[in-house]
């Protein structure tokens, strides 16, 4: 660690010790750019043939599809989902060779799927999952993982005992961002971390979940039972359908559909296993339709102290009817300065003064005192922006591109279901919080509730 911490403030601009322990040498900002360079991520051969299948193919599922397509050697062989026009259109879109059903089990039990990709409500991840992984297939499930923390240990098991690959679909993971700023971190470029805090802002009908919903939605055109199964059994209702997000029985509102982005880059970049203590608060401020979940949501959480990073709090906030509209962030607040960290940009800014508590810099910092008390000096940037190069592909790409050097590689991926549970816990009871008013203890490592 120490070796790093010197080598980032060489490589930050600090040549001489003056830089790094005198206030006048941070006397005002100086910006800094550099670019962020995606090496390849093909550590095997891409000539192996991965034969995908898509159940799900809501606007998730499909966006998931289009970008695994992207990649070299993949081809879609079945589409599943409960609604007709959907499955015309993924005729219409990837031929009509590729094979369509109501009935996710018979793409379970066809040979010629190598892999899955789950993008349906959240509801039926966890069956849709274990299902998968009991056929021989590999799968990439969105997230959040589970519909509950209940289900998450009976996923794991499932996966831990089927030698297959399962990614969890929190794209954000495998940034650009997310990597440069786990570097930053680990070489001590702020400090050590005692605060961190995530937002997202939306402002739109869609961004608050009022999808169109379908002229021709009739229990005619939706498989209205199945698609109930496994939860409330009620009256068709295309609300609850195509707006599944805004109902507790199909989804996990906004802490499970977008704090769990956020908790997945916040422990990749920390290495943390997440929180012990979860609290939530907010309301229903505007999109009065009959929705379940709140509009604008509040969480706080306390990290503990772990051989990984000290102890630290995190603050989540969503707001579905901000001004702002369309912004995120993940910002990590640490004891000598920050991070603001997006997918494809990192912006590092460094507090003044700055004290050094290496010996060397401070002699070598008082001989330059002695000797030219008007020296000017190299100032050192207090920001620096780490930008993604113009022709970067995403992080989506880079998940996908993870996830397929792990089957043909017979590697692992850093968002399997261990990682993915751990994530999306402290989504969910973020929710449970909201809903009963109370705080709650999670025991991160054991990977369950604990009861005050």
């Amino acid at each position: 660690m120490e070796n790093k911490r010197r080598l980032f403030l060489k490589n930050l601009g600090l040549a001489t010790a003056a830089a790094a322990v005198m206030p006048s040498a941070f006397s005002k900002e100086v910006k800094k750019a550099d670019f962020l360079k995606r090496t390849s991520l093909d550590h095997g051969s891409n000539d192996t043939v991965i034969r995908l299948a898509l159940i799900g193919a809501g606007g998730m599922g499909v966006a998931d599809a289009k970008t695994a397509l992207s990649h070299q050697n993949i081809e879609m062989i079945a589409v599943c989902d409960l609604y007709s026009g959907r499955l015309d259109d993924a005729k219409a879109r990837w031929g009509g060779q590729v094979n369509v059903t109501k009935d996710y089990k018979d793409i379970l039990s066809r040979d010629d799927v190598d892999a899955v990709i789950i993008g349906t409500p959240d509801h039926w991840h966890k069956q849709i999952s274990i299902d998968a992984l009991k056929a021989g297939k590999h799968v990439y499930c969105e997230k959040p993982m589970v519909h509950s923390v209940e289900e998450g240990k009976d996923l794991i098991n499932a996966w831990k005992g089927s030698g297959k690959i399962f990614m969890v679909g929190s794209q954000g993971l495998s940034s650009l961002g997310n990597e440069k700023a786990k570097e930053l971190l680990e070489a001590g470029a702020i400090g050590e971390i005692n605060y961190a805090e995530g937002f997202w802002a939306r402002n739109s009908p869609e961004g608050a979940w009022q999808y169109t919903i379908p002229e021709d939605a009739s229990p005619e055109t939706v498989d209205w039972n199945r698609y109930i199964a496994n939860t409330t059994k009620r009256p068709f209702d295309a609300m609850r359908f195509f707006r599944w997000r805004n109902y507790l029985d199909y989804g996990t509102g906004m802490s499970g559909d977008l704090f769990v982005h956020l908790f997945s880059s916040l422990h990749f970049i920390t290495n943390s296993l997440g929180p012990n203590k979860v609290s939530a608060t907010g309301g229903l401020r505007y999109w009065k339709d009959g929705r379940e979940v709140p509009d604008v949501l509040l969480g706080m959480f306390d990290y503990p102290k772990t051989v990984q990073h000290p102890p630290f709090n995190l603050s989540l906030r969503c707001n579905f009817v901000d001004g702002t509209s369309g912004s995120t962030y993940l910002k990590i607040v640490g004891s000598l300065g920050s991070m603001d960290v997006k997918w494809d940009e990192v912006v590092l800014k460094r507090n003044a003064p700055v004290v050094s508590d290496d010996p060397f810099f401070a002699e070598k910092a008082k001989e330059g005192v002695n000797s030219q008390t008007d020296r000017k000096q190299i100032i050192a940037p207090l920001e620096t922006v780490y930008t993604a190069q113009e022709g970067y592909k995403g992080a989506h790409y880079d998940h996908f591109a993870n996830f397929f050097n792990a089957i043909r590689t017979n590697g692992t991926v850093v968002e399997d279901p261990v990682f993915g549970f751990r994530a999306a816990a402290p989504a969910l009871l973020c929710n449970d919080s909201y809903h009963q008013n109370k705080f709650i203890n999670w025991d991160p490592v054991n990977m369950k509730i604990v009861k005050s």
